[in-house]
């Protein structure tokens, strides 16, 4: 299959799939991914939260050596009874989890692979591939 038509295929069951699971029946993603945060989401949510952005990086950000930003606590911060309590203002790639809206989904199999047990709609979407494709695994 070819990337294009592998990408509409995953994000075609992502759309019949995800409106069915309740997110916050688990709330897997915000209890286990480190999520990369940009300057102006910071500022965002900073601002949200009615603190000056030095008291918002103390508490919330740690910094790698090359300035990248990441969400310092797993679980976040952010959940409360596996509900964001800045939804509106969440980070892009919380926005985005699991992306099957992004293209070359069979560059990201390593990440989709890792949370395949954490996320129902990454199970559910790889599950119905896997019978779309008529998958048969090697017997190696």
């Amino acid at each position: 299959m070819d990337s294009q038509e592998l990408d509409k295929a995953v994000f075609d069951l992502s759309e019949t799939i995800s409106p069915k699971i309740d997110c916050t029946d688990c709330g897997n993603c915000c209890k286990s991914l480190m999520v990369n945060i940009d300057e102006s989401e910071a500022d965002n949510l900073a601002q949200h939260l009615g603190k000056s952005r030095e008291d918002f990086d103390e508490a919330y950000i740690s910094k790698g050596e090359s300035g990248r930003m990441v969400i310092n606590s797993i679980p976040c911060h952010f959940l409360v009874d596996n509900s964001c309590s800045v939804y509106e203002h969440r980070f892009a790639g919380c926005r985005e989890f699991p992306a099957f809206h992004v293209p070359d989904f069979n560059k990201r199999l390593f990440t989709i692979y890792m949370h395949y047990d954490r996320c129902p709609i990454i199970f559910n979407v790889m599950e119905n591939l896997k019978l779309n494709l008529q998958f048969k695994p090697s017997n190696k």
